[in-house]
């Protein structure tokens, strides 16, 4: 771990009141690390240290409320609210666990993470939207292309403002598939007319590495809890300033926040038919961003975080995160595209034990899937509606990275002709939908071994 939170002067706004006390912040954050650190810390002095910070961030906000007051900022109200919910919120959960815990070093680093995410967020979100910012329009009434294109805008100019990305979106439908080693974040909130709004990011790790690690200058090669507890924080600034855009949001508390496996992750996916889902290549990895509106979300199996129990449920689901990702990459990859549902959960179940197996339904699923993750199998539905199995062939092949991907078609046709048209299509081999289970299994593991006859339907 690093022994400090890294400044930098790109996140001055020019304007000296709010630049020096941001300043100021990071270095009382910074002498709070030196003391959680000290094995014969003094309690008083870290209680005194905890206080100092919270004064001088109760009087930056008023200081950042008087300049934007004087200037006649038209989003006012809006970054006062956001103030009175870390100032009467976000600190008082934090320093009641600080004194349950005796100030232990995990209690501690749980206050340094939030207070540096949230910072890190807050300064390049809403304070640079004091001197940068359009005022914020509402996209309510706004066409759906147009939502879309407002949204991609708004969260690659955040991405960029942050820490610098130049992020391109890959997808404004992406379909939930599986990328890197992800980190699975939700967030319900809900409204006063009881309203709930759900907001799913999935963050390739690296990139949690290489963006908040940066700021809390940290040699981390995975993400840790201090880490997790940062991300979580410029997270929710994110989601913040996105939601402002909503007037039905606006005044909308956090009912809910937890962190997902993949399969909880694909499931609530599907339930809920996000009405954003988009996916970016950041550069220094993957990031999705998913929004929808419910009446009855309901939790899933996720980890629930709160502050008493963050910091336990934060390093319980790093550790499910590195055992799940060792098992997966002990695994030969499987990528199994039909459109039948029961097909895929059956595959899923076939293939489950031995094998990393991700599904696909369509053909733009299937390609940004192996975009995304490379397999080393697809097993692939010949007779597929709209863009059937010799077209993603095709698609396939026509890039060259991808070119020498084996592919094994599945038919529900063995007929001579029928398996002609296959074969001249030149895949690896194909396999009848109507063979037992076992015997499928049988033909994929004999491929991988390398005894299979480019197999072949019974």
């Amino acid at each position: 771990m690093g022994n400090q939170f890294a400044w930098n002067h790109r996140y001055d706004i020019g304007v000296d009141v709010i630049d020096q006390e941001h300043q100021k912040l990071f270095r009382i954050l910074n002498k709070l690390f030196d003391l959680g650190q000290e094995e014969k810390k003094s309690q008083w002095i870290c209680r005194e240290a905890v206080k100092y910070f919270k004064d001088h961030a109760i009087q930056h906000f008023l200081d950042e409320e008087e300049y934007m007051e004087s200037i006649g900022y038209a989003e006012l109200e809006m970054h006062k609210r956001i103030h009175r919910n870390f100032r009467e919120t976000t600190l008082p959960a934090l320093e009641k666990e600080l004194e349950l815990t005796d100030y232990s070093e995990e209690s501690v680093d749980h206050f340094l993470g939030v207070c540096a995410g949230w910072l890190i967020g807050h300064t390049m979100i809403e304070d640079q939207a004091i001197v940068n910012g359009a005022p914020l329009k509402q996209w309510e009434n706004l066409m759906p292309e147009e939502e879309q294109a407002v949204m991609k805008q708004t969260i690659a100019s955040q991405l960029h403002g942050m820490f610098q990305l130049r992020p391109r979106m890959i997808s404004n439908c992406y379909g939930g598939e599986k990328f890197g080693n992800g980190i699975y974040y939700r967030l319900i909130y809900k409204t006063k007319e009881k309203k709930k709004w759900e907001f799913l990011l999935v963050f390739e790790e690296q990139l949690i590495v290489s963006t908040i690690g940066s700021v809390i200058d940290t040699k981390a090669k995975a993400v840790n809890t201090m880490l997790m507890n940062a991300a979580r924080y410029t997270a929710r600034q994110l989601i913040g300033h996105i939601k402002e855009h909503f007037p039905s949001l606006k005044e909308s508390e956090v009912q809910s926040e937890q962190l997902l496996n993949y399969e909880q992750f694909q499931k609530i996916f599907e339930k809920n038919s996000p009405q954003f889902s988009l996916l970016f290549d950041t550069g220094k990895g993957y990031f999705a961003y998913c929004m929808t509106t419910s009446d009855t979300f309901t939790d899933e199996d996720g980890i629930s975080i709160i502050t008493e129990n963050a910091m336990a449920n934060i390093e319980k689901y790093l550790n499910q995160n590195k055992a799940e990702k060792a098992a997966s990459e002990a695994k030969r990859k499987l990528l199994v595209v039909d459109d039948s549902e029961f097909m895929l959960q059956m595959m899923q179940q076939l293939f489950g034990s031995d094998y990393d197996v991700v599904t696909a339904t369509s053909g733009l699923s299937a390609f940004r899937s192996i975009t995304l993750s490379r397999p080393d199998l697809v097993l692939l539905d010949y007779e597929m509606p709209v863009c059937n199995g010799n077209q993603i062939l095709e698609m396939i092949r026509s890039e060259k990275e991808f070119a020498d991907i084996p592919i094994i078609f599945l038919t529900s046709r063995v007929d001579k002709e029928s398996v002609t048209k296959v074969l001249e299509l030149k895949p690896q081999g194909y396999l009848s939908k109507s063979l037992a289970p076992d015997k499928v299994k049988k033909e994929v593991d004999l491929f991988f071994e390398g005894k299979g006859q480019a197999a072949r339907a019974r």
